[in-house]
């Protein structure tokens, strides 16, 4: 039975893997949860364990076209967006009026309903860094017409518009950067580093290494993230925070992590480096300590052997 004590939540993109994990740990914190995915890049299998849970409740719904939540809403978390490049390479449009269109009507909601508003940037908006590691005043080296632009420039739209309506609106905001994570429910065919080479490395397949493997990431287990995320959605921080792991390995180490894991034989091909991808990423992740106690607590191996189980899972089921 509902409370109207009870906190209700938000989520958009909820269906997709951030959002899921996001969807768990508000519920595991006692919210009522609504779960809004219009299922373009989500998918219905990471909420399916939430069915017949009284306090979870999903709609399909795309958040570019106008529409209304019945009742009190506390928290809205913005999550929809196309994520991986090869789907905002195939999604140009959706995914620029995702971060416009969607933004300002999810914005508006908050606004309607005096609720907190937390808008998922990423560290895309530093483009390819001249500064490292990247900290959340470094306003980016970014192509904003280059391939990668409408995930970039739609972000960093959203942030303005999402600043804008806190500054004009006095609604409640908060910004979070992401930076890359991995973790269950990645979706296996997404063209992102992790999904790639480990079910490349399962199958017994050369993993796909792009441009000389010397370009760094540094990648957070998604329990990590979500828990950042709710932390700062309680706090009463309005600018952006950097939201990841600062450990950093070059491409070129994460692929032999990620074999040695598998135990697998696989050799590396390697390909070009697409246009404007970045060379180096890190997040200086000071501001996160200092304002909400936030660090990364999952060890990368046991991340990455519980991220690479649920791909063997799908394996074994002939999913990928």
């Amino acid at each position: 039975m509902s409370d109207s004590s009870t906190p209700r939540s938000v989520v958009t993109g909820g269906a997709g893997f951030v959002g899921s994990h996001l969807v768990d740990l508000l519920l595991d914190s006692g919210h009522r949860v609504v779960a809004i995915d219009n299922l373009v890049t989500g998918n219905i299998d990471n909420i399916a364990h939430l069915a017949g849970e009284s306090q979870f409740e999903y709609r399909e719904q795309d958040i570019c076209k106008p529409f209304t939540i019945e009742g009190e809403v506390n928290y809205i978390y913005n999550m929809a967006s196309p994520a991986s490049p090869m789907d905002y390479l195939e999604l140009p449009m959706e995914t620029m009026y995702t971060g416009s269109y969607g933004t300002h009507n999810m914005l508006e909601m908050a606004r309607e309903k005096g609720a907190s508003f937390l808008m998922a940037s990423t560290s895309e908006v530093y483009g390819d860094p001249l500064v490292h590691p990247q900290e959340e005043n470094y306003w980016g080296n970014v192509n904003p017409i280059g391939p990668r632009s409408v995930y970039d420039e739609a972000k960093r739209f959203s942030e303005t518009l999402t600043m804008a309506y806190h500054v004009n609106h006095r609604v409640n905001t908060h910004i979070v950067r992401i930076f890359n994570t991995y973790g269950p429910r990645m979706r296996p065919n997404d063209g992102r580093v992790v999904p790639a080479f480990a079910t490349q490395a399962l199958k017994g397949e050369a993993l796909t290494i792009f441009g000389d493997g010397s370009q760094t990431r540094s990648f957070c287990y998604v329990s990590d993230l979500v828990r950042g995320i709710h932390l700062l959605a309680e706090s009463g921080h309005h600018t952006p925070v950097n939201i990841g792991n600062p450990r950093e390995l070059t491409v070129k180490e994460f692929a032999e992590t990620i074999r040695d894991l598998c135990e697998s034989s696989s050799e590396y091909e390697y390909r070009p480096l697409p246009q404007d991808d970045p060379k180096i990423r890190r997040p200086n992740i000071e501001k996160a300590q200092e304002l909400l106690g936030w660090f990364p607590e999952m060890d990368l191996e046991e991340g990455l052997r519980l991220t690479i189980e649920y791909f063997r899972g799908l394996i074994d089921q002939g999913v990928v």
